[in-house]
């Protein structure tokens, strides 16, 4: 994980700087970024951990994730703000990066996670800025992503608190591997 952590971070860092270049680079930018996290997850599920139902988990929520956007843009006419289409609403790019910033926080745990969302902020911020999305759409991508990857990953290891609601009882519930 500390090869996944360092090469994560040599390619964000300098990503991050940039708001002071050009909209186009922006763009571009805010685009690398958003291949670069799901390729991250990925990689580091088959490579780094040797974790195949991490990959599993991790396919399953971008799939969801990616039809519940295209579902939306296909029912809701929304022109973007740069009058290049119809299929504003919600953010693609912005899901995709949450979804697989989530995977990694729920699968890995918040040190691998940090690096992973500011990158999936800086997509939602690129998106914007480019005019190519609402800050609506960008938030409504937000949450698509975030809802996947907590739906569908489980952590690789440690312990796991949910909270638990039945016939009036609440709770929490912890749960954990030794």
């Amino acid at each position: 994980m500390k090869k996944f952590l360092c090469t994560y971070l040599c390619l964000l860092l300098p990503l991050i700087t940039v708001p002071a270049l050009a909209k186009s680079s922006l763009e571009k930018s805010g685009d690398i970024v958003h291949l670069l996290l799901p390729a991250a997850a990925f990689g580091a599920t088959l490579i780094i951990e040797d974790d195949f139902q991490g990959s599993w988990q991790l396919i399953k929520s971008g799939v969801v994730s990616r039809v519940a956007v295209e579902g939306l843009k296909y029912g809701i006419d929304k022109d973007r703000p740069d009058g290049s289409g119809d299929d504003s609403f919600p953010s693609g790019h912005t899901a995709d990066s949450f979804a697989s910033a989530t995977f990694i926080q729920q699968r890995y745990g918040w040190k691998w996670a940090i690096p992973a969302y500011v990158g999936a902020i800086f997509v939602g911020y690129s998106r914007v800025e480019s005019d190519k999305h609402f800050v609506e759409d960008v938030l409504a991508g937000v949450a698509i992503g975030i809802m996947s990857g907590l739906y569908f990953t489980e952590p690789y290891s440690g312990i796991t608190i949910s909270p638990t609601a039945s016939s009036g009882h609440y709770g929490v519930n912890f749960s954990g591997t030794f």
